[in-house]
């Protein structure tokens, strides 16, 4: 896709949106950035917080090998440059959560430089440049609803290691920076180097959004900052835009400052005028050597990639998957592990994957669960496509025998035995049933025979209730038309 044709009309004409995402990512490990403290998600205040988090005198951080692996992953996952030599700064500011008056980051020198992103959108691709992907730590956060008139500090996040990975100003519609969030998060989560539950904060994005009339140099931006869903993402450029244009078609200009979401009034507001780097006093980290990667280390990082979605897309559409179900199935990895192992266990791509989207999705969300505690695993899911391959079983018995496997959790094999659901091809129980049927339906055999051919799908409709479902569709439509013609 070529230049976005996503434009918004004022009161002077039409303007275009331009867009670009930080997306802070924290990074999938056991331990923190720069300490052993723990990283799970809820524990309770101030109990995952060690002197280094802490930031009592004399602590040095020490570099967890395992945050700087998958940073460099992520960075592997979007065919990015990775700089074997990377340097970390301190980010110094002073706030109630910061402990130690600075943030480590990187800012002259980060681990990964650019790559790119394919997206989607109505059918045509377009690339989004990627500018970096650098490691800092997460600050602690303040909790204002504890006590009347004071704040409190929980520093459990503290030192928590984050991806933050810059866009370029490539994207130019609500519905870009939609499918590049949602596209990054996938691959972040095909990768394991974050878990992308942006409801728990570990994934959030910082929007920037300037406008401009078509064809002339970039406007002034604005930062609207840890928008935490792709839905509010889309909000808020498409709100802050049309914000910008009302200031500047009323004849004020549009000032570089960060702000805030409020999705329930659906406004951004303004938070603080935005700092420049210099604002910062950014300097190297005299605690911290330069990060000095060797080809060992970049090599087992390369070879522990997984297959990621578009390569798993492109794999799918070659067994003779339609392009919606290929997508469907790679959106989110959950569900792609799940088809996999279902061709592993020999069922056939387009019917499996027609089954999986339509039946065992409709069915988890019927039950409220997700693929990962389906009730139905791969394998026997891949024996019920299997006796429906075979002729064992027609579509309607097979619904059936998957309801009961749904309640049960028990093999289709043994469900067919047990219930007697087994479809017959038996040509002579078969011939017996239509030839009553036509006896009970004179008046429509006669409009048959007359020409009113649609009647035919009545016959067969009749014939397989009076069977109970379990007559082959292919035998009775043969018998059928010969004892309708005969």
């Amino acid at each position: 896709m070529t230049e976005s044709t996503y434009r918004i009309k004022g009161a002077t004409g039409e303007w275009e949106v331009v867009i670009g995402l930080e997306v802070h990512a924290q990074v999938t490990s056991n331990a923190k950035l720069f300490s052993g403290a723990a990283t799970e998600f809820g524990a309770e205040p101030n109990t995952q917080v060690s002197l280094v988090d802490a930031a009592m005198p004399g602590m040095l951080p020490v570099p967890n090998r395992e945050c700087i692996r998958q940073a460099v992953r992520t960075g592997m996952a979007i065919d990015a440059q990775i700089n074997k030599w990377s340097r970390f700064d301190r980010k110094n500011y002073f706030y109630a959560d910061l402990p130690q008056g600075y943030q480590i980051s990187q800012l002259y020198h980060p681990l990964v430089g650019e790559g790119e992103i394919e997206i989607e959108v109505e059918g045509a691709t377009k690339t989004i440049g990627v500018e970096r992907i650098h490691v800092e730590q997460d600050a602690g956060k303040l909790m204002h609803d504890q006590h009347p008139r004071l704040s409190y500090v929980d520093l459990n996040r503290s030192g928590v290691a984050l991806m933050e990975i810059v866009s370029k100003p490539d994207m130019r519609s609500p519905a870009e920076a939609g499918a590049y969030l949602s596209k990054l998060r996938s691959i972040l989560r095909y990768v394991g180097s974050c878990d992308g539950n942006m409801d728990q904060g570990s994934m959030r994005a910082d929007v920037n959004v300037s406008v401009r009339k078509p064809g002339e140099p970039f406007g002034t931006r604005t930062e609207t900052k840890n928008v935490n869903s792709v839905r509010f993402v889309m909000q808020t450029v498409e709100i802050e835009a049309l914000r910008q244009i009302d200031v500047i078609e009323s004849g004020g200009k549009i000032v570089q400052e960060t702000r805030l979401f409020d999705p329930d009034k659906g406004e951004t507001r303004s938070m603080r005028s935005k700092e420049d780097a210099h604002d910062y006093r950014y300097f190297p980290d005299p605690d911290l050597l330069p990060l000095e990667l060797d080809d060992a280390f970049l090599d087992e990082c390369r070879a522990s990639l997984p297959e990621l979605p578009d390569a798993k897309r492109a794999r799918y559409l070659a067994l003779g998957i339609t392009p919606y179900n290929a997508g469907v199935l790679t959106a989110e990895v959950e569900s792609a592990r799940y088809f996999d192992a279902l061709l592993e266990a020999g069922a056939k791509g387009p019917a499996a994957a027609n089954w999986v989207t339509s039946e065992l999705f409709g069915a988890l969300n019927r039950l409220g669960k997700d693929i990962e505690h389906s009730p139905v695993s791969p394998q026997q899911a891949a024996e019920l496509l299997g006796l429906v391959a075979e002729g064992t079983l027609s579509n309607t018995l097979a619904k059936q025998v998957f309801e009961i496997m749904l309640e049960t959790g028990g093999s289709p094999a043994a469900i067919v035995e047990e219930r007697g659901l087994k479809q017959t091809s038996d040509t002579g129980a078969i011939e017996a049933v239509i030839a009553e049927v036509l006896a009970k339906n004179p008046g429509q055999l006669e409009q048959y025979r007359g020409g009113k051919e649609q009647l035919f799908g009545f016959f067969v409709g009749q014939t397989m209730k009076a069977m109970g479902g379990k007559a082959n569709p292919g035998v009775v439509n043969e018998l059928l038309k010969k004892a309708l013609d005969g």
